[in-house]
């Protein structure tokens, strides 16, 4: 009998270890949704945008210059990174696959737009000061 109760006692113990562990694993995160409200990074700092559910979110930003901008695609799909016609300096990631990144450092002043070349409804703003 004393063998019996070892291995309930060892496999409790191995249930409670496995509880504990997927406690840690699980997410409470919500789901991002794109939004036009403004954020500001001081010079030098990195600012992120994350590419998700077809759109970029945050989809205006301010930063000083200096800043580098991180564009991370969260989506299943391809998506770009591309300045639209005009803008101070030109800027394109090319294809960002699902899971990637792209960055650009901002050196100088001025006004942004950008747009995913393979979702033309997809369209964002960095305004640098």
């Amino acid at each position: 009998m004393a063998n019996h109760a070892r291995v309930l006692f060892a496999g409790a113990g191995l249930i409670v270890i496995i509880a504990v562990l997927a406690m840690g694993c699980t997410s409470t995160t919500a789901p991002a949704t794109p939004s036009t409200v403004a954020t500001t990074a001081p010079a030098g700092s990195v600012s992120a945008v994350t590419i998700q559910n077809f759109a970029f979110s945050q989809a205006t930003i301010t930063v000083a210059a200096g800043t580098t901008v991180t564009w991370t695609n969260k989506d299943g799909t391809a998506h770009t990174v591309t300045s639209d016609s005009g803008d101070p300096v030109a800027f394109d990631s090319g294809s960002i696959a699902p899971g990637g990144t792209y960055q650009f450092t901002f050196t100088q002043t001025g006004v942004y737009p950008y747009h995913c070349t393979y979702h033309p409804h997809m369209t964002g703003t960095v305004t640098v000061q």
